[in-house]
């Protein structure tokens, strides 16, 4: 079981994370590679919402293959290319997240391997046994 921790002397979080989260010793750990918003025939969206559902739906995609769901992720790192993008993307990732929230950490970056990539997304998740 999942225990998120949230304390009152921490200042609430920004979304549909948590501060902390704390887990058990056993359990099946997968760790993505970062997910870019590119489909198998090579399109990408051009702006940030649909690049940001690209990349929750890979990890979607991942976690069903190996047996898991967003309820057991434990931790996102988003990262974005604009500042601007950050309300957007947030949005996303808040669609996709279930409760105890998974900790989380959003970076903006100079840049991807393309320049018409604009967010990247990776995830840490636990199956508990």
């Amino acid at each position: 079981m999942k225990t998120a921790h949230n304390p009152p002397s921490v200042a609430r979080p920004f979304g549909a994370y948590s501060h902390g989260l704390s887990l058990p010793a056993t359990g099946r750990l997968l760790v993505t590679s970062g997910q870019l918003a590119i489909t198998p025939d090579g399109a990408i969206p051009d702006d940030i919402e649909g690049q940001a559902v690209l990349c929750f739906e890979a990890i979607k995609a991942i976690l069903a293959d190996a047996g898991m769901d967003f309820g057991d992720v434990i931790r996102i790192n988003g990262f974005v290319t604009r500042r601007e993008d950050f309300p957007a993307y947030m949005a996303v990732r808040d669609r996709y997240t279930r409760a105890p929230f998974p900790v989380s950490t959003l970076v903006i970056v100079s840049g991807f391997t393309r320049p018409d990539f604009r967010v990247e997304v990776e995830v840490t998740a636990l199956k508990c046994i």
